[in-house]
């Protein structure tokens, strides 16, 4: 199944508190960016996040859930009208997060 734009535009309001959040269209599914690093995603309607410690302080019993066959599993936001925890989520979680790769030279 994949996932709405409407839901798409729905988490995206909820992150209207933080800057510099973008996303990617891939395969039906939506890639959620901040500052660049990738975040989560959006994979059948359900919003999951990366698997820091930032996140599960602050969401000790999120379930683990896999984002498509073959993937690691990620957390499941349940919280998305909280606008404020999900600042704190992103912001918790963004130091954890790799540098985005470097764009090869061709």
């Amino acid at each position: 199944m994949a996932s709405s734009k409407s839901y798409l535009d729905f988490i995206l309001e909820q992150l209207s508190l933080l800057d510099d959040v973008s996303y990617r269209a891939m395969m039906s599914e939506y890639i959620i960016y901040y500052h660049g690093k990738v975040i989560g995603g959006i994979y059948d309607d359900r919003f999951l996040v990366k698997d820091t410690k930032g996140a599960r302080e602050l969401m000790p019993l999120a379930e683990m859930e896999l984002p498509y066959e073959g993937a690691k599993e990620m957390l499941m936001v349940d919280d998305l009208e909280n606008k404020e925890f999900l600042r704190d989520l992103f912001d918790a979680m963004y130091p954890e997060l790799p540098a985005p790769k470097a764009k090869k030279k061709k």
